[in-house]
């Protein structure tokens, strides 16, 4: 419609105003008042009207206009004026009506007015919604594609009587690139690549046409058919091409800000990826107008952008995400309420507050009023995260518009990647594990998603866990080593500056789960970096008290205090680990129990300044019972053992659980080293009567009795061997410790055994192996049970004579478990066995 209306059809040259502050606005060229003449007097009169007013019902100015029998200039300025007062609808009917006084004349005389009914449908189809809104019929609401019918049919009208006529060049293109805008993007064939061989791409190129037509009838002048063709360039995806069309519009028409041609020129340069560009362009444009509700939503998305790029605890975050939402968006939102792009972005800004009513009103704004395919699905994603977020979700409602918003962006590899992400999140809700892992592993494979790596190492990690809690025995290592692998990327990519990334304490609590059981030195780094980023979170870490140095242990201790109990109690427990205790003794300042100790007593603190901070919400007492285990533990294999202290937590735990049956036993193993033939027999004596049932307490009580017991050379009738068999029978077959026992019960029993005759040794061997049975069925439960394994390596030695075999089976126990004092047997045994072999280097070695 502009260039009727703004007096500028055939160009540029000789048009420019002369005053550089002289501004074209669209209907600047409508009188405020006209003069109709009226016909039969003998002077010559006219009925003045005034177009400035509130124009009202036309029917009686449409009568007069029609008894007079004006031209068609009349109808068309009267119509405007209307227009000019956002009137469509009784403009369109007084060109109606004009129309049908103009159908006795020339034929070429309502080829204006069917133009300007043209360019009024397609303005009416850019306020009409795309679809009709939820709670309406499709006869209550005209839609977008409903205008756009009207349009070409009058469209097609006018070409009927003259193909040839220039307006209609640039009505055919802007109806084309409104077509387009209801076509959704199809999946492209290569990255860049824009909707190949779709209706849209067609539609566009043929407005492309279209535009070209109506520059080379105006000899090159008319700057709205390069506008057009720039915006249709753009919408295809060539965004160098749109960027010299707008830079050419604005070298010959510097003045005209509706439309601006900085607009197309920012978003170009956005698109090319010069955002600093995009921001002067952008501020140009609001310099010269500052009402222009496009140039205040594109600056508010500039510096959300921006603020994007920090996190939301860096203090450079508040200030520019304020200055996003409060100076521009929030402007453009007054200027426009209706603007779909500055709904889809307030929208955001509802949502973080909660307020799902407003969220949703927004949304239906964006999705009904845009004719930009991305903006929709904003809108529909708004709507998605609302459905997925508020108290009581909906899945299926936010699946489905997760769907839709991923759809209106194109689907495949052109697609929305947060609403990927929903669709994924929804499917793990639902348990469709299968298929989110499927959709994250493609996500992956096209754009490095970091955080589709984190989420799938998470569910693949968290596939391992519940194998592991389920207690069945199943080969996980390569879902391990994929949650690693992928997990440890994230973790790389937090070192890549440029990246901005913010590390997540999840991703390292999840390694250090996966890394505990062979790696546990890698495990306790990964805690150790989660307890320093919780420190770097506390408010007042650069605040010591005085007579305090920010960098003294002490105040570190403090700090600690503040942080997770459980968190500092896993630290604790992975210094305990027996296979960290060598490599550890030689890179830290201190023995691995003691900071230990140091870390459960931390720990117990926090609990108090937890209890303190969140009375109602935290079990504390559950978690002070269990590290004063563990602390009570630690002080157990300290070297020397702190007996004394371990006994006073056990009972202090007992004074408050009486039934804490680990307290119990742990107390009764105390009192069997500290009074071995007075308390400690009767408090494992009890223990045993009141929790027969408790295989812990079982395997401890066999242990007694491997000590206590006296010798029988009838199996039969030793008691630990009745005990043991009464587990198995009773209790549990798959007992370790029980079976193991009966394995090393066999073997003591068959070194013992006489070996004078071939019966005798036949006999003896029989013994080994049955020895041997029970170490293996250990073993088919334990591959780790190193005790089952020298078992097995000591019967081939002693009964087959088997020295290589079972060197072969001493050295992978061995450098499984690591070195250390509590390994010691293992190269005791090795030794014992090379030098049997002769080897005597090695033996020493050993």
């Amino acid at each position: 419609m502009a260039p009727l209306l703004n007096g500028y059809t055939n160009g540029a040259k000789g048009h420019l105003p002369e005053d550089p502050s002289v501004v074209h606005a669209r209907f600047s060229d409508i009188p405020s008042q006209i003069d109709i003449p009226i016909t039969g007097l003998e002077a010559e009169e006219a009925v003045e009207v005034n177009l400035a007013a509130n124009l009202d019902d036309p029917t009686e100015l449409c009568e007069l206009l029609e008894q007079e029998g004006v031209g068609k200039h009349y109808w068309m300025v009267v119509a405007l004026a209307y227009a000019k007062q956002a009137k469509v609808d009784h403009a369109i009917e007084i060109l109606a009506k004009g129309l049908g006084t103009l159908n006795r004349g020339n034929p070429k005389e309502k080829l204006g007015p069917l133009s300007l009914t043209c360019w009024l449908h397609m303005w009416q189809s850019r306020q009409a919604p795309r679809m009709i809104p939820e709670g309406q019929s499709a006869g209550e609401t005209k839609i977008k594609d409903d205008y756009l019918k009207a349009a070409t049919a009058t469209l097609n009208e006018a070409s009927r009587i003259n193909p040839a006529f220039p307006p209609l060049f640039l009505a055919r293109g802007v109806l084309n690139l409104l077509r387009a805008s209801l076509l959704q993007s199809t999946k492209s064939a290569a990255p860049g690549a824009s909707d190949l061989n779709s209706d849209r791409m067609e539609t566009l190129k043929q407005s492309i046409k279209y535009f070209e037509e109506s520059l080379r009838v105006s000899a090159g002048r008319n700057m709205m058919a390069v506008l057009g063709r720039a915006r249709a360039y753009y919408s295809l995806g060539r965004y160098a091409d749109a960027l010299e069309g707008y830079q050419e519009v604005l070298v010959k028409l510097p003045n005209l800000q509706d439309p601006d041609s900085r607009i197309g020129i920012g978003c170009c340069l956005w698109a090319l990826g010069h955002r600093d560009e995009a921001h002067e362009a952008w501020e140009r444009a609001l310099e010269i107008n500052p009402d222009s509700k496009i140039a205040n939503i594109l600056l508010g998305l500039y510096y959300i952008h921006e603020s994007s790029q920090y996190a939301i605890t860096d203090p450079a975050f508040g200030p520019i995400y304020k200055k996003a939402m409060t100076v521009y968006t929030q402007k453009a939102f007054k200027l426009d309420r209706e603007l779909p792009l500055t709904c889809a972005t307030f929208g955001n800004y509802f949502m973080m507050r909660k307020s799902w009513v407003t969220v949703e009103n927004l949304s239906r704004k964006a999705i009904e009023l845009t004719d930009v395919n991305a903006v929709a699905s904003d809108g529909w994603y708004l709507l998605a995260r609302k459905e997925h977020y508020q108290d009581h979700p909906n899945l299926a409602k936010a699946a489905e518009y997760y769907g839709k918003a991923e759809g209106a962006r194109g689907g495949g590899e052109k697609g929305y990647l947060p609403a990927r992400f929903g669709i994924i999140q929804i499917l793990i809700l639902q348990r469709d594990l299968d298929n989110a892992r499927f959709r994250l592993e493609k996500m992956i494979q096209q754009n490095k998603s970091i955080e589709a790596m984190m989420i799938l190492g998470a569910l693949h990690a968290e596939d391992v866990f519940r194998s592991q809690e389920s207690g069945v025995k199943e080969d996980k290592s390569t879902e391990i080593k994929k949650a690693i692998a992928l997990l440890e990327n994230v973790r790389l990519a937090w070192k890549d500056s440029s990246k901005k990334l913010t590390p997540d304490s999840s991703v390292l609590v999840y390694l250090a789960r996966l890394y505990e059981a062979d790696q546990p030195e890698k495990s306790l780094q990964c805690l150790l970096q989660v307890e320093q980023m919780a420190i770097n979170d506390l408010p007042d870490k650069d605040s010591p008290p005085e007579g305090l140095e920010a960098d003294s242990e002490e105040w570190h201790t403090k700090l600690r205090e503040q942080l997770s109990p459980q968190l500092l109690n896993n630290i604790g427990c992975l210094y305990c680990h027996p296979a960290l205790y060598q490599s550890s003794t030689s890179n830290l300042k201190q023995d691995p129990h003691t900071l230990s100790l140091t870390y459960f007593q931390t720990a117990l603190n926090a609990c108090i300044h937890l209890g303190e901070s969140s009375p109602e919400t935290i079990d504390t007492d559950a978690l002070v019972t269990t590290i004063s285990y563990n602390l009570a533990r630690t002080h157990e294999s300290t070297s020397p053992p702190q007996l004394p202290q371990a006994q006073q937590i056990y009972q202090g735990l007992l004074e408050r659980h009486a039934d804490y049956t680990d307290a119990r036993t742990r107390l009764a193993y105390i009192l069997l080293q500290t009074s071995p033939h007075d308390e400690g027999p009767k408090a494992i004596a009890t223990l045993h009567s009141t929790e027969s049932t408790n295989l812990e307490v079982r395997a401890l009580y066999g242990w007694y009795l491997s000590r206590s017991k006296k010798r029988t050379a009838n199996i039969a009738e030793d008691p630990e061997q009745r005990h043991y068999k009464h587990t198995l029978q009773q209790h549990d077959k798959h007992d370790r410790y029980a079976l193991t026992g009966m394995g090393n019960l066999y073997l003591t029993t068959a070194r013992e055994m006489r070996r004078d005759t071939d019966q005798d040794k036949q006999k003896r061997s029989k013994t080994y192996e049955k020895a041997v049975e029970f170490y293996d069925k250990a073993l088919q439960l334990d591959g780790k049970n190193a005790y089952a394994a020298q078992g097995v390596a000591i019967a081939l030695v002693e009964d087959k004579r088997d020295f290589v075999s079972a060197v072969q089976v001493f050295s992978k126990v061995r450098d499984t478990l690591g070195g250390g004092r509590r390994e010691a047997s293992v190269f005791v045994n090795l030794g014992h066995v090379f030098a049997e072999l002769k080897q005597y280097s090695r033996a020493i070695e050993s």
